[in-house]
Parts: structure tokens; C-alpha cells; sequence
């Protein structure tokens, strides 16, 4: 497939493109800078552009099989509050609207755990745990706000277009591997409650995006793309009980496994975070 990637300079774009290369895929690097010195791949097509340019956006599509949208601003609190937000927003938009002008039906985009509210609320609010894709939102942050709108954005398009495939993944700071994110309890502490010690890894969120370019289903869908374990090696259990002690618990929170349901992911796109 020629896949267009947007955000293809950042870190989980590079990823994405190498991992689509290996599987004899085509990569189409789309971003409004260029990719780093001393990214693979750097002979790839690359169009810069910047996604809020809608003909732009449409140029750079033409001829590409599916499309990984990444290309967006991360986090807030770095850039004025609207502009995270209305960057974020305009470019989602304009990347499922150009592709569905164009008949591209299979479509993956970056979504994220805080569209329902989390680590940039100023405490999070979780109606249980382990949470699932239906849980609720309670975003309060431009960030988190315009990756919720980006779901809707995503339902909104594929009632139009039944034809389309479209998957929203909710990941959840992407990093090499666990030990990058674990390194992380002693430096940010307690601070970690609200991120509820989740983490993603490259190779998880690469695996994911392309899998959903070949999925089966129709209509747009939600997944929550997180590693299996938290970050810390403490009783999950005991952590929901410390700082979430009104939370109902409705799954398995053993050991330490994940405060976040991943099953949707497997039972749809065959995902796991970690191969066995």
C-alpha cells in the first residue's frame, strides 16, 4: 500500500514509517517540518505542508491506498490554549474529509487516553477501573478536548461515508520501551496517579496503525493502544485504593496490570501491545 503518514517526522511517525517499510508498504512522509538528521528512510517521498491547509492536504493524498494521521500538537500548556486546540481540531478534520473526497476508505488517526480527561486535568475524574471505550469524558484541557472532537469528528465523517474505515487510538506516552516510562516513578512520583501509570511503546503504537489499515470492520471505532502492565511494579490494587478510593473496580486489576481495557484492540484489529 502507498500510505500517506502524517506527523511522519515525529517519533511515532518515524516508527510507523519503518515498520511499514519492512512490511513492503510505501510510505508517503507528510509533516510541516522535515524529518531529523539521521531518520531512516530519508529517501522517501516527503511533502511539507502544514494540515490546516485543506488543497494541500488533498494534494498530498492523491494516489496513497490509506492514511496515518499523527500530525498533530501533543500536548498542551508549550502554545496558547486555541491554538493547540484549533490546530488539532481543523487538521483532523481536514485529513478524514480530504481522504473520504478522494475514496481512501482505510484511515487510522492518533487520538489519546486524555480525551476523556487525565494526565492535563488539574485531578481526573473515572467513573471504574480498568477503563474501556465507553467511558465517559471529563476533558477539561485544549488538548484533551480537541482529541475527543477528534473521535466525534471521526463518527461524523464515517456516518456520512459508510464505506470508510476509520480507527481512533487512544495512546498513552510513547516511549521505547517500559523501562524508559518505569524510570519515571521516582522522578514525577505521585504526579503519576493521574497518568495512571500507563505507557505505549513504538513498536506497539507502529503495530497498531497498520494493522487498522487492513481491518474489516466499517464505520468509525475507538481503541485504547496501552501497554499490558503500569509503570511501577506496585499492586494496582493498592493503587487505585491510595488515590482513587471512590472508584468502583469492574475488572481484573491484579499484579500490576493496566488501568486501561485494551481487549476492543485484539478483538478487532488482532492487537497486542506485547507479542509473545
Amino acid at each position: 500500500m502507498r500510505i500517506a503518514v502524517t506527523g511522519g517526522s515525529g517519533g511515532i511517525g518515524r516508527a510507523i514509517i519503518d515498520m511499514a517499510v519492512a512490511q513492503g508498504h510505501h510510505p508517503v512522509r507528510i509533516d510541516r517540518v522535515p524529518p531529523p538528521e539521521g531518520a531512516n528512510h530519508l529517501n522517501l517521498p516527503f511533502v511539507e505542508l502544514d494540515l490546516v491547509d485543506y488543497d494541500a492536504v488533498l494534494r498530498a493524498f492523491q494516489g496513497c491506498d490509506a492514511i496515518v494521521h499523527m500530525g498533530a500538537i501533543p500536548s498542551p500548556g508549550h502554545l496558547p490554549d486555541h491554538i493547540v486546540h484549533n490546530n488539532n481540531v481543523v487538521g483532523s478534520y481536514n485529513v478524514l474529509r480530504a481522504a473520504a473526497e478522494l475514496g481512501i476508505t482505510h484511515i487510522c488517526q492518533a487520538s489519546s487516553v486524555n480525551a476523556t480527561g487525565a494526565a492535563y486535568s488539574r485531578w481526573p475524574h473515572y467513573d471504574y477501573f480498568p477503563l474501556d471505550e465507553q467511558h465517559p469524558t471529563y476533558n477539561e484541557d485544549p488538548y484533551s478536548l480537541s482529541k475527543w472532537i477528534c473521535e466525534i469528528q471521526a463518527d461524523s465523517i464515517a456516518r456520512r461515508f459508510e464505506h470508510m474505515t476509520i480507527a481512533s487510538m487512544r495512546f498513552h506516552w510513547v516511549v521505547p520501551d517500559r523501562g524508559v516510562a518505569a524510570s519515571y516513578n521516582q522522578r514525577i512520583g505521585d504526579a503519576l496517579a493521574k497518568h495512571l501509570w500507563g505507557y505505549t511503546t513504538f513498536d506497539a503504537a507502529a503495530r497498531a496503525c497498520l494493522l487498522a489499515l487492513t481491518a474489516s470492520y466499517k464505520g468509525h471505532e475507538v481503541f485504547y493502544i496501552i501497554g499490558p502492565t503500569t509503570t511501577t511494579d506496585e499492586s494496582s490494587l493498592d493503587l487505585a485504593r491510595r488515590f482513587f478510593p471512590e472508584v468502583p473496580i469492574r475488572g481484573d486489576l491484579s499484579g500490576n496490570r493496566s488501568f486501561f481495557d485494551c481487549s476492543k484492540a485484539e478483538r478487532l484489529l488482532g492487537w497486542k501491545h506485547d507479542l509473545a
